[in-house]
């Protein structure tokens, strides 16, 4: 699963990727680590898109603290933008779009292939970047080599599986936490965490991106946002229930209009195979997302990082993530959170409506929609209390930090919560001379 939240993905840009070269092939570059070179190896992996850009920032700073480490990744192309050599291609849709023994199997191809890449070389520094079911199994064989470990992203262990608590904090060195109530349920368990902030919500918002961004679409209203997730698989089992949520809206408000924003062409065609014949007011497009949440009136929206995009901007949303009836039942068994949707989370209470996980048809949904789109006053105070999610992840920088943290770890062998307090609170390395100084 995605950070974005218990349930679902997703992705935004944050570096403009460049073009992405094959997946690498043995033989691998023949650098090996010794003790006595202070050229670092550090390994990132990821094993989505999401991770892909989460860590990018964190490669493009470490490249500028430290040029002369070596920073190899299995990853995507922004993690190739940012300057990593990429020796696998893990972080499209591709290994996650896959689902059950066969994901596990390829997953498991995939920690052979770093293993046996990694045998005689000195990893300093594992960054783990989300996906703990792919990750926590890679980064465990790396321990016993002497490797270090840091979670960017930390495992949802507070909405299910905290009995993993244990396992979790023994292979981890610390885990650099994207929600800001993280921090302190994992201290509490006695892990080093810390909050470092969270890439959606750590930069502000471009008016002029925002108005090209807007050019071309729909005019019309009500305006409605639909965002159908950034996996190939949500895709395919979401599609039809957003836009058959739209034509019930829009059986009540005739001159509605839908817009759908895909993350790629790959996935706007997987959106567009669901469908014989798409409705005439339902419009697709790749990329823009954050013209197209400004175009809008509201949003329906497949959980995920998404969902803080729309709390950015203060769009009131439905959540929805469609399942089967039978992992809807698991789920509601293993997961022990009140809420699943990532706003309700923060707000620690159910600010919009959500459907997640979910199995039902799409009255539900269209009836929510259509509650925000008649109920200015709802509206309102829905905008009023994203707005106050949005402001309490605050103003860090999260590539940067989590660069501060592997470079500490790798120079030291060790990390504390007393060394990460300090370097949030510096936005140094501990020791260092203060940068605000």
């Amino acid at each position: 699963m995605g950070q974005g939240s218990v349930v679902g993905g997703g992705t935004r840009c944050l570096l403009k990727p460049c073009q992405t070269s094959p997946t690498a092939q043995f033989p691998y570059p023949a650098t090996r680590m010794t003790d006595s070179t202070d050229r670092r190896l550090i390994l990132l992996t990821a094993f989505e898109p999401s991770g892909d850009l989460h860590a990018a920032p964190v490669i493009a700073a470490l490249k500028e603290r430290c040029p002369d480490w070596e920073i190899v990744a299995w990853g995507g192309p922004h993690m190739e933008a940012a300057g990593a050599t990429i020796m696998g291609n893990t972080a499209t849709d591709g290994v996650m779009g896959i689902r059950g023994a066969t994901r596990a199997l390829e997953v498991r191809k995939i920690h052979q292939e770093i293993l046996r890449w990694g045998e005689h070389r000195k990893i300093v520094v594992h960054l783990a970047v989300d996906s703990p079911s792919a990750n926590l199994p890679l980064s465990a064989q790396l321990k016993t080599r002497g490797t270090r470990v840091l979670n960017l992203v930390a495992p949802q262990l507070w909405a299910w599986g905290a009995w993993r608590a244990k396992k979790v904090r023994r292979i981890s060195d610390g885990l650099l936490c994207l929600l800001p109530f993280e921090e302190r349920w994992f201290r509490e368990r006695e892990f080093v965490a810390k909050y470092v902030g969270h890439p959606v919500l750590c930069q502000p918002l471009d008016p002029e991106i925002l108005k090209t961004e807007r050019d071309g679409l729909p005019p019309g209203g009500p305006r409605i946002l639909l965002l159908p997730g950034s996996r190939t698989s949500e895709i395919r089992a979401n599609a039809r229930l957003l836009v058959r949520a739209f034509e019930l809206v829009q059986g009540r408000h005739r001159s509605a209009v839908a817009t759908v924003v895909c993350t790629t062409d790959t996935t706007a065609r997987v959106f567009r195979e669901q469908f014989d014949r798409l409705p005439s007011a339902v419009h697709v497009r790749v990329g823009g997302l954050e013209g197209a949440i400004d175009w809008s009136e509201i949003a329906i929206a497949v959980s995920g990082t998404v969902s803080l995009d729309l709390a950015r901007q203060a769009k009131p949303m439905v959540g929805v993530y469609r399942t089967s009836f039978f992992s809807c039942l698991g789920a509601k068994l293993l997961i022990k959170a009140p809420y699943l949707l990532l706003p309700n989370i923060i707000a620690g209470r159910e600010i919009v409506p959500e459907f997640v996980p979910y199995s039902g048809g799409p009255e539900k949904i269209a009836q929510a929609a259509v509650e925000f789109i008649g109920d200015g006053r709802k509206r309102a105070q829905a905008a009023d209390d994203l707005r106050r999610v949005a402001n309490s992840f605050g103003d860090r920088d999260p590539g940067m930090l989590a660069s501060l943290a592997v470079e500490h770890l790798a120079r030291t062998g060790s990390i504390t919560n007393a060394a990460l307090d300090a370097i949030v609170q510096t936005q140094t390395l501990p020791g260092e001379p203060n940068a605000s100084s």
